[in-house]
């Protein structure tokens, strides 16, 4: 028996899955939690360490035997976080995380280097923003210099992970295409980007690969740490949005993946590169070839969470209180800015509860409003999408959220289109295997799509689906325009 192995390095958790390809059946999973630096400041770090323990938990969870079975690896990883590496490969900094906003500053300073954001966005299709990898570059060379003068390696979360499998630094295009130091419609790394924070930064970039193509082989080191076979296949992986659409079967025009999570993600497959003039949209590559245009939030089911843990509630309770509100939560509005925000541009966002009376001022408003604030940040990226002619059929939610069948109606209501939720709740794990899956056929086997692949494997049936209401659909684009009025009068203060 030959088998993959799909991982997916979250930011709270890393979680591996093995997955038999003939028998289409997943049979084993483990998982390890991660640890969360957090500052005032917007600081959001983690030590590259832990995701070294991490890993070697997650394979000591899993049967010698079993580990002995695998033929090829796919690894998916958080976008976006910096993991700076000296000469010899070891860590130099703490990882800077996606969500961390203390980068405002390293942004308006790239932005300035190069004369403009409309200057940045034709370069690379993105504009720069916090949650980006290249600010978290300036932010060590102006932070930390003695260490940036160590710097000789730039990597990714899941490039990390393939450099510990096989001793290779490599890069693929879909995670390398949030990094903005990288052209999205060219597919190659922007020397003139990274020469706006220093012109040794491009050396430092790992070489890039085509996705489905090989990033390298089990180490013998690896495999006596982890307990894998010496020289299984190593493919390019990439993103966790990528691999999630690989996982959900969004590789192919009009079909749009949502994933709520502690961030949440909005994003589809195309086959022409989609960039949005106003940058709310990210124009990123996929990692299964074409290109994957995503708008992400940073507060997805953060509110929910920190209402639910100051009401004392589990998330069952909290949902049955949620739904005895009514939709739009009696006008109640929740601005969900805890962590600051990305899309929109606040870096310095706070979260408000908006609209409270005395006679609205109840429990089971400020859990629905809670809910809604997650989709109605979704609801941006939708507008976007059709604004730049992407014509959407169906929603696949993934992520913790995905599991609320009163979060899949109101994802449903507020972006009037039918939602699946796929079998299994590991969809960017899954995505990796069948990426190593692709990788492994493609060795005999050169012109095997991922499409079919997807078609195969991907299972759909047995999922929860919502459809939108039409009566609901009104409601929800009038409480809508109340989130958007708050939103409008409030950002300024987070600028």
């Amino acid at each position: 028996m030959k088998t993959v192995c799909g991982i997916d390095l979250g930011t709270q958790s890393c979680k591996v899955l093995i997955y038999d390809y003939e028998a289409k059946t997943v049979l084993a999973r483990s998982q390890t939690p991660i640890d969360l630096i957090s500052e005032n400041d917007g600081t959001r770090e983690q030590k590259a360490e832990w995701y070294d323990a991490a890993l070697k938990s997650c394979f000591d969870k899993i049967d010698a035997g079993l580990k002995a079975t695998v033929a090829a690896i796919g690894i998916s990883g958080h976008q976006h976080s910096f993991v700076p590496l000296d000469e010899a490969g070891k860590p130099l900094y703490n990882v800077k995380l996606w969500c961390d906003t203390s980068t405002a500053a390293e942004c308006e300073q790239i932005t300035g280097a190069a004369s403009g954001e409309a200057v940045l966005i034709a370069e690379t299709g993105l504009p720069m923003r916090p949650g980006y990898t290249a600010p978290k570059v300036q932010w060590l060379k102006n932070h930390k210099p003695e260490l940036f003068a160590k710097l000789r390696h730039i990597l990714l979360p899941h490039d990390y992970l393939n450099f510990l499998l096989t001793g290779e630094y490599t890069a693929e295009y879909g995670d390398a295409s949030g990094t903005a130091l990288f052209d999205v419609r060219k597919r190659e790394w922007s020397k003139k980007v990274c020469a706006l924070i220093d012109p040794a930064v491009i050396g430092y970039l790992p070489r890039l690969v085509e996705p489905g193509a090989i990033a390298g082989k089990v180490s013998e080191t690896a495999a006596a740490l982890f307990g894998l076979p010496v020289g299984a296949l190593v493919a390019s992986g990439g993103g966790d949005n990528m691999m999630g659409a690989i996982g959900t079967g969004a590789v192919k025009d009009g079909f749009l993946t949502m994933s709520l999570g502690t961030s949440g993600t909005l994003f589809g497959f195309s086959n022409t590169p989609v960039i949005d003039p106003s940058g709310n949209l990210a124009a990123f590559c996929s990692s299964s070839g074409g290109w994957l245009p995503l708008l992400c939030t940073m507060n997805c089911t953060v509110a929910s969470e920190e209402f639910r843990a100051l009401f004392g509630l589990d998330v069952k309770a909290f949902d049955a209180e949620a739904a005895k509100a009514p939709i739009g939560a009696d006008g109640m509005v929740i601005l969900p800015f805890f962590n600051g925000e990305r899309t929109p541009n606040l870096p310095n966002g706070r979260a408000s509860v908006n609209g409270a009376t005395s006679a609205n001022f109840k429990r089971e408003n400020l859990a629905r409003a809670s809910l809604e604030a997650a989709i109605f940040g979704m609801r941006i990226g939708m507008e976007g999408f059709s604004e730049l002619g992407f014509k959407a059929r169906e929603i696949r939610l993934i992520g913790g959220g995905a599991k609320s069948k009163i979060w899949q109606s109101i994802a449903a209501n507020v972006m009037n289109l039918p939602v699946r939720v796929p079998k299994g709740d590991e969809a960017a794990a899954m995505g990796g295997a069948i990426q190593a899956l692709w990788t492994l056929l493609k060795k005999d086997a050169p012109d095997v799509s991922i499409e079919s692949l997807v078609d195969e494997h991907v299972v759909l049936d047995g999922g929860a689906t919502a459809t939108p209401d039409p009566d609901s659909v009104t409601a929800y684009n009038a409480a809508y325009q109340e989130y958007a009025k708050y939103l409008a009068a409030l950002s300024p203060l987070y600028k």
